[in-house]
């Protein structure tokens, strides 16, 4: 496979001003990470400070519910609430480790911009994040958390104001200060490296996952369920299964309301191969290459392109790409809520739903985990509204 290429997705689609930030960001990976020094830094940080490794929980309840045994993966445990710190900790103690004096990022449901704002604490960093407008009115308890941890929240009006805007606005700020600013990206898209240095920060889920389900039932379970929409939790969890080709991976997006062309981010069912954020992806785009706008509940998914890594891994058969619509996802969250006693973010709802809504996918003695990837504390008033019509 070509360096910063999965099959034909992938590349560096940027202008000149940020290529010598992204060389300089691919050599520091290369060789920075690999040491003895920062391996034993970066793990001490994810098992002292970030509670690793998450458990591995085998859910007895909602197993008899669905007819087949189910673990959840627990990344809901690390702490900030979401799998996102195993990246932010990596990144940012790269960033230090470059010299750099301050993290920007992009963030939608906010477990990212918290993350982020948690690790460049931690490594002596401040922290600027870009949130569209409509996330950071639908997202408000994250923001706050933000807020409190000395992180600065810069609101994006343009287009959407949403993920895809946020991603933008940071990309133009990284252009104008990466002598002393590292943009830590926060899933698996964007130009290289930035996806393969964030599935290797990630991929530590998978790894846990590996020798966990080994103990505990001596092989390797029949399917893997996570959500996603640039696919990081999802390449986590998947990573060290990719060749293990009896498990069966399962890829959830958002699906809105439904189907419709202006009410789902499906980029799987709607999308075609092109360019944004400087790669080749998977994408919403309408027929002159304009992104479409794309909508579901979960923040976290409403994004209009998946990662090329994500993408070439569906194109070629290896991952399956599924959808969950929004009455299913808040569907999910009641099931959890009452067979397990769990709130799971929306985002890892969708994952939750595609298993309840696909029972054919299944078989009695199947082992299924899903990548339990966030808590639904950020998500409370959208699941009251909802089930009782009010917060």
């Amino acid at each position: 496979m070509t360096k910063g290429r999965f099959g034909r997705y992938g590349g560096m689609y940027v202008s000149e001003i940020l290529m010598h930030a992204l060389l300089e960001l691919e050599e520091a990976f290369e060789r920075i990470y690999p040491t003895e020094e920062f391996q034993k830094e970066f793990h001490g940080l994810l098992r002292d400070y970030g509670g690793r490794p998450t458990p591995l929980y085998y859910a007895r309840n909602f197993s008899k519910h669905v007819g087949f045994k189910v673990y959840l993966k627990r990344e809901d445990l690390l702490c900030g609430g979401s799998h996102k710190l195993n990246n932010a900790l990596g990144q940012a103690l790269l960033a230090k480790k470059m010299g750099k004096r301050r993290l920007i990022t992009e963030t939608a449901a906010g477990q990212h911009g918290l993350a982020t704002v948690m690790a460049g604490n931690i490594c002596g960093l401040k922290t600027e994040i870009f949130m569209g407008v409509k996330d950071i009115e639908r997202q408000a308890s994250n923001v706050n958390k933000m807020k409190l941890l000395g992180a600065k929240i810069k609101p994006v009006k343009t287009g959407a104001g949403v993920l895809k805007d946020a991603v933008s606005e940071t990309l133009r700020e990284w252009a104008s200060c990466s002598r002393t600013t590292h943009y830590l990206m926060g899933s698996t898209v964007g130009p290289h490296p930035f996806p393969t240095i964030v599935a290797t920060f990630q991929s530590v889920i998978g790894q846990e996952l590996k020798q966990q389900i080994l103990e505990k039932e001596g092989r390797v379970p029949d399917a893997i369920v996570a959500c996603g929409s640039g696919g990081s939790n999802a390449l986590g969890a998947f990573k060290p299964f990719i060749e293990e080709k009896g498990v069966r991976l399962y890829f959830v997006e958002g699906g809105g309301e439904s189907l419709g062309a202006e009410n789902s981010a499906a980029a799987f069912q709607h999308g075609s191969p092109g360019v944004l954020h400087g790669s080749l992806m998977m994408l919403m785009q309408d027929r002159w290459g304009q992104i479409r706008p794309s909508k579901t509940r979960a923040a976290g998914l409403n994004y209009p392109g998946r990662g090329p890594e994500i993408s070439h891994l569906c194109e070629e058969g290896r991952v399956k790409p599924c959808y969950a619509l929004d009455r299913e996802v808040f569907e999910a969250v009641g099931v959890m809520c009452r067979t397990e006693g769990l709130i799971p973010a929306l985002e890892t709802a969708h994952a939750i739903a595609y298993v309840l809504n696909h029972p054919e996918e299944f078989s009695r003695d199947d082992i299924v985990v899903i990548n339990y990837s966030g808590r639904g504390d950020k998500d409370i008033e959208a699941i009251l509204r909802y089930y009782y019509g009010s917060s």
